[in-house]
């Protein structure tokens, strides 16, 4: 049976997190699958296949290090990256994947002797626009110059979009790599139908209209900005519920964001939740409301959940097509404020609460497992 390495930085509640447990799980049927965690103790670990191996290099997850083992565990990576490179690698892989950009794909793209004579194939899957998940500053600007040079060590990559695809070749014009493919997101249709059917408590407000996001609490979905916007339209006389699921770095500034504008009632950080699926079936509007996205894993999900979804103009908006209970609004806080504004004043998502979509099928399921497995 061919053996399979994916790596990621940690198996926590994330959306290219989901796509590599439900992937691995489907893909443990036909190979020996291993997962490698930068950082265990994840949340999503527990969903994987009993007889998928999972190794880890460090045993803490990232949020419980200290700054200090941040910057020991980094500096780690850096300097002792081929020794650690060949302790993963020593039970010996036909196929190594990078699952995610950053830290992974710089450690994977480290080649030895035993790679070149098993003739190892190494894969970079991509998720983000490459071109800002960067962000400006020296910093920033050494990490796309190394990983331009990363990424041409590898023998194929995977984008999950084709504005993903566009950004990356645009972004690394001189490190292009000829052997390039993009591959949708992988779901589990039937696991979110069932996982959505779990009785939660949930919060929302029967006599407002309740929106719903759930991500990261980071900088990339702009929830500042949406905030702003909702304080703009609330002192216009338009009320709504926004309801956040998810954890993050920006958590404490968010909350105090919030406070500070009085709107602890109607804008509410729910913070992690294992199980998100009932909190998007029963909301009013699923939003993604980013600065800049890859695909949008979570508006696939929201799509089976057949949701009304307001996005802003990112590479997400493929996710879209063809989905007629959806709109792009401009990607600017005025943008913002004004459809939000357009969509409540005609608010058609009452009468679509709680019908289930029909998006994605086991006929597109398996088209992508047989694509991926093609390049396995």
């Amino acid at each position: 049976m061919k053996k399979i390495i994916f790596g990621i930085t940690s198996l926590g509640l994330g959306g290219a997190e989901r796509v590599l447990v439900d992937l691995a799980n489907r893909l443990s049927k036909d190979y020996d699958i291993t997962i490698f965690m930068i950082y265990d103790g994840g949340e999503l670990k527990k969903e994987l296949d009993p007889k998928i191996r999972k190794v880890a290099l460090y045993r803490k997850k990232y949020e419980e290090l200290t700054k200090i083992d941040k910057l020991k565990a980094s500096l780690k990576l850096i300097i002792y990256k081929k020794k650690i490179y060949n302790a993963i690698m020593k039970k010996g892989y036909s196929v190594q994947i990078s699952f995610l950009e950053g830290p992974v794909t710089r450690l994977f793209s480290v080649k030895n002797k035993e790679d070149e004579n098993n003739k190892t194939k190494k894969i970079a899957w991509i998720h983000n626009d490459i071109s800002k998940v960067y962000g400006n500053g020296l910093k920033s600007a050494i990490k796309k110059l190394v990983d331009g040079k990363v990424y041409k060590k590898y023998d194929k990559l995977i984008f999950v979009s084709n504005e993903n695809l566009k950004d990356f070749n645009k972004t690394y014009k001189w490190a292009k790599n000829s052997d390039e493919d993009i591959i949708r997101n992988y779901i589990d249709y039937n696991k979110i139908l069932k996982k959505a059917e779990e009785i939660v408590d949930l919060p929302y407000d029967n006599k407002s209209i309740n929106l719903l996001t759930v991500c990261r609490l980071v900088e990339q979905k702009a929830l500042d900005r949406f905030i702003k916007v909702k304080k703009e339209l609330e002192d216009e006389g338009i009320h709504f519920k926004v309801y956040i699921v998810g954890d993050g770095p920006l958590r404490y500034s968010l909350q105090k964001q919030i406070d500070s504008l009085n709107l602890t009632e109607n804008f509410i950080l729910l913070g992690k939740k294992e199980n998100p699926y009932p909190y998007i079936k029963f909301c009013d509007y699923f939003c993604l409301l980013s600065y800049y996205e890859g695909y949008g894993m979570v508006l696939e999900e929201a799509k089976i959940l057949n949701k009304p979804i307001i996005i802003t103009n990112t590479a997400a908006t493929e996710c879209i097509n063809g989905y007629e209970n959806a709109i792009v609004l401009d990607n600017t806080f005025e943008g913002i404020k004004n459809g939000i504004r357009e969509e409540l004043k005609k608010d058609n998502a009452m009468y679509l609460k709680n019908e289930e979509g029909t998006s994605i099928n086991d006929e597109n399921e398996e088209k992508i497992i047989r694509k991926i497995k093609d390049i396995l």
